[in-house]
């Protein structure tokens, strides 16, 4: 069973995409914040990082580059109101990290992250 760990600061988007990864038979770790889903990560592996750009305390892009140094393997999906948020070009968790705009649907979601970890595989 594959390993989400999931960084979303809106408790009712995090509750729906906790419900949806769950129920597609994902392993599934939480965190309102990306200084808390940093912290996790360096306790435990994960296959996939589900990150919102915008966040408190540490954003999604900061996240995923001190993700990827931690674990270079570890894929990365950004999720984002801003659809015209520009990743940096220089960033390596950029390079192979996908972007998904809010709003989408939950089964888009699902298979997006399903492709993603199939490619891991």
């Amino acid at each position: 069973m594959s390993k989400i760990l999931l960084a979303e600061d809106d408790n009712d988007m995090r509750r729906f995409l906790v419900k949806a990864l769950q129920n597609a038979g994902y392993q599934v770790a939480s965190f309102d914040n990306g200084r808390s889903a940093y912290e996790r990560m360096r306790e435990e592996p994960f296959e996939l990082l589900l990150t919102d750009i915008v966040m408190p305390e540490m954003d999604g892009i900061e996240l995923a580059r001190r993700a990827t140094e931690l674990d270079p393997d570890l894929k990365v999906m950004f999720i984002t109101g801003f659809a015209a948020v520009a990743l940096n070009a220089d960033m390596e968790a950029a390079c192979e990290a996908k972007v998904l705009s809010k709003p989408f649907h939950l089964r888009d979601l699902v298979q997006e992250v399903g492709k993603m970890l199939d490619v891991a595989a």
